[in-house]
């Protein structure tokens, strides 16, 4: 360590300037007067008598009367532990800080909204959230963010929850996609955006974790424990992370018993064939939207309603389903026997707010 160093280490111990320099000249010359010592560290005569008098009150040095005062460099022994003694203080205080820094969030359910500045945080809150999942989880991310994720998605599908997956890659980046397998284990769909997007995850419709993509030029994240606010970012992962993009990996069954957590999806998908005349079985899971009750509907799907213009050929575009959209369902009479209007996410107008609806069977006209 050269000189500059150790009057820098001296300072960060507590000495003050002409303390660091007046004991550096009585180390080098072993003894002096207050004078010669004054001269050799460049504090003015007037302040060296104060600044001996600290140094020998802390143990550095010790003064000693032979005419005129002297002072001579105290056995370093005392020296040397409280030195040490200090760097283990600032080791022990930079590890509890780092410990405080990597310390989990508090949960977030503790908060409606709440804005962070690291993007672990975000993820932390992310990966909290999916090991709770039991409905669905609609996730944005970049493979290695995946990576990331994957125990705990692994286990939201062991549990039964419907799981979207968005993976975005830069289109100057070599990072291969998950593999089929890494995929069936993790997820029910995946898509692959070829641009930078943001980091999202959106579960079981009331949290949702957000952080922009990491060329954005703020770096923040947002964690949301509310429906509404969920269901905007529901919005934006279908418009803009979803729908345009090219499907890597499907696991949904091909045949009944098909599933769905999102009414719109299973419009597009079963408004052909009713068109057509098939008869369309199908239970329902949801809740009573006036008093949040849970219930389970099984009957025949009689149609569809939703307010955009109905589409002669094709899937029913997303944008056209972005207001209302119903499922009429004649439940059988060993449920009610009533016929039902079922709604979706943040069902308004319909009684019921359907969380999982699965097609049972399709019975072809002809």
């Amino acid at each position: 360590m050269d000189t500059t160093d150790l009057e820098v280490a001296l300072a960060d111990a507590g000495f003050s300037p002409y303390q660091v320099a007046a004991y550096l000249a009585v180390l080098e010359r072993g003894s002096g007067t207050a004078t010669e010592i004054a001269a050799a560290s460049e504090v003015p005569d007037p302040r060296i008598y104060d600044v001996l008098d600290a140094l020998e009150a802390a143990g550095y040095v010790e003064t000693y009367e032979q005419g005129s005062l002297h002072a001579r460099a105290h056995d370093p022994t005392a020296v040397l532990s409280d030195l040490r003694g200090r760097a283990e203080r600032f080791e022990n205080a930079a590890a509890e800080i780092e410990e405080r820094w990597e310390r989990p969030a508090p949960a977030i359910e503790n908060h409606d909204a709440s804005i962070v500045s690291r993007f672990e945080t975000v993820l932390d809150g992310a990966r909290r959230a999916i090991e709770d999942a039991t409905d669905q989880v609609q996730l944005s991310a970049t493979p290695e963010q995946f990576g990331a994720l994957r125990a705990a998605l692994e286990g939201a599908r062991e549990s039964g929850a419907n799981v979207r997956l968005s993976l975005n890659t830069d289109p100057r980046d070599t990072d291969a996609l998950p593999d089929a397998d890494a995929l069936a284990a993790t997820c029910t769909e995946a898509r692959h955006r070829t641009l930078p997007a943001p980091f999202l995850a959106i579960v079981d419709r009331t949290v949702a974790c957000f952080a922009p993509h990491p060329e954005a030029a703020d770096r923040y994240g947002v964690l949301v424990a509310d429906g509404t606010h969920a269901y905007v970012f529901h919005w934006y992962f279908l418009s803009c992370l979803w729908e345009a993009f090219e499907t890597v990996y499907d696991g949904r069954s091909e045949t009944p018993p098909i599933e769905y957590v999102d009414v719109r999806q299973c419009i597009r998908e079963i408004e052909a064939p009713l068109n057509d005349g098939a008869t369309i079985h199908a239970s329902v899971e949801g809740t009573d939207t006036a008093t949040g009750d849970p219930l389970t509907l099984a009957g025949r799907i009689t149609g569809v309603r939703y307010a955009g213009e109905p589409t002669e050929t094709g899937a029913t575009p997303l944008v056209r389903l972005a207001g209302r959209a119903t499922i009429l369902l004649d439940a059988d009479p060993g449920t009610d026997g009533e016929t039902h209007e079922i709604g979706g996410w943040g069902a308004i107008v319909e009684p019921i707010e359907a969380t999982r609806i699965t097609i049972e069977r399709i019975e072809r006209a002809g």
